[in-house]
């Protein structure tokens, strides 16, 4: 997906496969007969030169759409369904039309769904959630950015940072150490001491932030490193319940739980209500999102508000108000605490 010279235009293709403009054109629509060699011939070489057609050429005879296209690992998480709901209310605000895709955590799928919105006109391509930033991930995201950039569209990273702020995307983010700190923080003011985080993922971007908050809540408590216990399950609500179970079977020397999600934490309160045990009684749980459902949870879930349908709004809002906007721009959204009945405050006796 390399365009570092520019849009490579049909008369390229035309040249690179012996024949003329009109025969390009006949085989990339589809709408005529060709030969079979010729048609071949033509696919190939449009290949080899990563050949877009051109959306802007196509709006002018009326094909042309404006797009706007998000990619989640999900829809069955709450957080990304709300994200895809606020992109597409904003795009349809504007008149645009909005496509979702899904890639599962695959970097293939993800890379294969951008390729084929570039291909199709999008003019908006936005990446949605937390991700393990390696150097496959930064060089993919620039491919990525670099060739929409040079298809007239525009890359949107929506909840991650750009690997690298020279890169053309527009990020739009909410602060995930702040929130965590807040929320750690919350416990620590109720007495809590001895505090687990459950959820980390080690590398992913949002989590890494989740887990640097809550250690920083501590080390402002005046507590030690060693004071923090991250226990590195993922995200979900299987993982909560199979993390928090294994933490039950031992000696239970914690008071309180940083769930890294409200659906991690939606696992932690049924591993804890199967060990029979109360929450907030005989432990503490927060989460983190505000899910629809926190406030149906039994108890209450204490939680940390994400802007997650101002984020998917946000990132289309952003875009179009500054289509020539510089890399690098990035804009932060705040979170704040959405206190209800999980969290109970420690006697004095502990």
């Amino acid at each position: 997906m390399t365009t570092a010279k520019g849009r490579v235009t049909i008369r390229e293709v035309a040249e690179r496969a012996g024949v003329s403009v009109a025969t390009v054109s006949r085989v990339l629509s589809g709408n005529y007969p060709v030969p079979p060699a010729t048609r071949t011939r033509v696919l190939r070489a449009a290949r080899a030169l990563d050949y877009v057609a051109n959306a802007h050429a196509r709006a002018l005879v009326g094909g042309g759409r404006k797009m706007v296209a998000v990619v989640l690992r999900q829809v069955t998480s709450p957080f990304y369904a709300q994200v895809a709901e606020g992109v597409e209310a904003e795009a349809a605000g504007h008149g645009w039309l909005c496509l979702v895709g899904t890639t599962g955590g695959d970097p293939q799928r993800e890379m294969e769904f951008v390729q084929l919105m570039r291909e199709e006109g999008a003019r908006l391509v936005i990446l949605v959630g937390g991700v393990v930033e390696d150097d496959a991930y930064r060089k993919r995201v620039a491919r990525y950015a670099e060739a929409l950039a040079a298809a007239g569209a525009r890359l949107v990273l929506c909840g991650r940072p750009a690997p690298d702020p020279d890169i053309p995307a527009l990020v739009v983010e909410f602060d995930n150490e702040a929130g965590a700190r807040a929320i750690t923080g919350h416990l620590l003011s109720a007495g809590h001491r001895r505090i687990v985080f459950l959820g980390g993922l080690p590398g992913n971007t949002a989590l890494d932030a989740r887990v640097a908050g809550y250690r920083a809540a501590l080390a402002e408590y005046g507590l030690p490193e060693d004071a923090a216990c991250v226990v590195d399950c993922g995200l979900g609500r299987a993982a909560g319940l199979r993390a928090m179970t294994e933490l039950l079977k031992g000696e239970r020397e914690f008071t309180a739980v940083v769930a890294g999600d409200d659906m991690v934490a939606a696992g932690a309160l049924r591993a804890i209500a199967d060990g029979g045990l109360r929450v907030p009684e005989d432990i503490s749980v927060v989460g983190y999102n505000d899910i629809p459902l926190a406030e149906d949870f039994n108890p209450p879930l204490t939680t940390v508000r994400t802007p997650a349908e101002e984020l998917g709004r946000a990132a289309v809002r952003f875009a179009l108000r500054d289509p020539e906007v510089a890399a690098g721009v990035r804009h932060l959204l705040g979170t704040h605490i959405v206190v209800r009945g999980s969290v109970a405050a420690v006697p004095r006796s502990n």
